[in-house]
């Protein structure tokens, strides 16, 4: 039982005044926050005095200040850098009685005793300041390789049927000590995906066996059944890596592996769901070194790379990028910042979560749990005085009005939308609930788009197409330069799938006067395309339909991904 409250203590300990206690109480109240926080908040006190009155109140000391040169990396090796900066936390001291560890929330109990459990020994923890912490993180660990997981490139030799059989030759392997296939295994997994640009790893538990796919270009591949014995090995050795609670089974939980491969850096989110026959586990792969940041690169060539650079170059409004999850929306926001990314344009960003690092621009993480929302990021960063906003996704009503009064007062907005099409955009937001004048009068420009894969160049064949083929693509026969199409094969270089790569088509809707008025007297969807096309604009099959008449891609990977335009009906 504490002796007594964190407000008597701040009283009695620093010049924090009883009215201002009052207010600090009612902001906390309000905002949901912890008394420290409102108190910081509200400019009453410094974070150092908190600290001082929670080490008087916990009996646990307070370090002023933390020299990093003392801290030798085997003091945390053990401790991975990931978990070091969530739970602001890093090991000062280790011996054979204790580690001594200086923390910002000693509230954090859980932190500490996964690292008790991880040393073995009592834990001493120590108050500090979390950017204390966090610059003695960053100083410790870049001080050795062993802050970022190490995948060896001796992996390249690695042949994950070898290791499947010799994880079947163990007899005993969950009740050995040696867990060194199981090890080799995840590795191998781990290269093998993103040799063959896998962009997700799926590990699947089923009744009699367990299940690994790659998503490659977008369609998912089987790779291996390991024996269903090594399943809660095989999950383990993942959730240990991502800094997950292996413990627990009954609920999700969402990590991050950092890895290094080839001397490239890559970065893994890892989701796992408990199912019927155990935990499915989805690795989403991110190599930082392959971030495409040229809109040419992304397959916005010609009128359209015009349209896009035209939109992106204008001092205030909303463009909108549309399309279903995994279609190359946030991929297309990075691309549009670079090409603006100058010394004298302020960009900042708020993101769920920041995936790609890029240089010149700030870039901001949603965190919910500490109510950093993208509505609250945003009215926040709006302060920042920046020239453009990217907001990772409008998904509520919130978002989209202090976007659209962003707009309004001078700034640049770019975001996403979860609609099929770039008409759908626009009745999407009037029903979050926003004014249809307010939307017709910021938003510029809505880009819909989806991905296609590209044809495997090493083993693509000439396909005369029928007249059901060219009716489907709404494509006439006089638009092909040699009366062919080409069509995947398969060969070794494409993993025998006829397809290497992928390239994305985009329909730009410009908001014309004709538009605006449209969505200002909420006008229906198909109502607002066929206006919208009578202006010129070419829908996402007719896009994707100059893609295969380049060569580009297929005639039956444009239908997969693209439905035919209701407008024209």
């Amino acid at each position: 039982m504490l002796d007594k409250s964190l407000g008597n203590i701040l009283l009695e300990q620093t010049s924090l005044t009883e009215a201002q206690l009052e207010e600090g109480l009612l902001v906390q109240r309000e905002k949901g926050l912890k008394l420290g926080e409102a108190l910081i908040q509200l400019r009453f006190l410094r974070q150092e005095d908190i600290l001082k009155a929670i080490s008087i109140q916990l009996g646990i000391p307070y370090e002023n200040h933390i020299n990093s040169d003392d801290i030798t990396t085997e003091t945390v090796d053990l401790v991975p850098i990931n978990f070091a900066k969530k739970n602001e936390l890093i090991p000062l001291v280790k011996n054979s009685d204790f580690i001594k560890v200086a923390i910002a929330d000693p509230i954090n109990l859980a932190a500490l005793d996964d690292l008790r459990l991880l040393y073995g020994v009592p834990i001493q923890p120590v108050i500090a300041s979390a950017i204390q912490i966090t610059d003695a993180i960053n100083m410790v660990y870049n001080r050795t390789s062993e802050g970022d997981r190490t995948v060896m490139s001796d992996l390249a030799d690695e042949n994950l049927d070898s290791v499947s059989q010799e994880l079947e030759e163990t007899q005993d392997l969950l009740e050995s000590d040696d867990e060194a296939p199981i090890i080799r295994l995840v590795n191998s997994l781990l290269f093998r995906a993103v040799k063959q640009k896998a962009s997700d790893i799926h590990v699947e538990p089923f009744e009699k066996d367990l299940v690994v796919r790659f998503r490659i270009d977008g369609v998912l591949y089987d790779i291996m059944h390991p024996p269903k014995k090594v399943q809660n090995s095989v999950i383990s050795r993942i959730k240990i890596m991502a800094d997950l609670n292996i413990a627990e089974k009954r609920v999700p939980q969402d990590g991050r592996i950092r890895i290094k491969l080839a001397g490239k850096d890559i970065d893994i989110r890892v989701s796992t769901l408990p199912t019927s026959f155990g935990e499915s586990v989805v690795m989403r792969i991110l190599d930082k070194s392959k971030v495409l940041l040229d809109l040419s690169q992304i397959g916005v060539t010609g009128t359209y790379l015009k349209q896009m650079e035209d939109l992106i170059h204008h001092k205030h409004g909303i463009i909108l990028v549309t399309g279903p999850t995994g279609s190359g929306k946030t991929t297309t926001l990075y691309g549009m910042l670079s090409q603006i990314n100058n010394t004298d344009v302020k960009i900042i960003t708020v993101e769920d979560p920041v995936e790609y690092q890029l240089p010149g621009i700030n870039q901001t993480q949603v965190n919910s749990k500490i109510g950093l929302t993208f509505s609250a990021g945003l009215r926040s960063i709006l302060r920042q005085d920046p020239d453009v906003v990217m907001i990772g996704e409008i998904r509520d009503k919130e978002t989209a009005e202090i976007a659209i009064q962003a707009s309004l007062t001078g700034h640049l907005v770019i975001s996403t939308l979860h609609t099929n099409d770039s008409a759908s955009a626009a009745t999407r937001l009037i029903d979050m609930g926003v004014e249809p004048f307010l939307v017709a009068s910021s938003v510029i420009g809505i880009i819909a788009q989806r991905l296609v894969r590209t044809i495997c160049i090493e083993c693509r064949e000439r396909h005369v197409p029928g007249d059901f083929e060219l009716e489907q693509l709404g494509v006439d026969r006089s638009r092909l330069p040699e009366n062919y199409f080409y069509r995947p094969k398969g060969c070794a270089s494409c993993l025998d799938t006829g397809y290497q790569g992928r390239t994305g088509i985009h329909e730009i809707m410009m908001i014309s006067d004709q538009v605006r008025s449209m969505i200002m007297r909420n006008a229906g969807v198909t109502e607002v395309k066929r206006q919208a096309m009578e202006a010129g604009m070419k829908t996402l099959r007719e896009v994707a339909a100059e893609k295969v008449i380049t060569g580009e891609t297929s005639i039956e990977e444009v239908l997969r991904v693209t439905q035919e335009d209701v407008a024209r009906e």
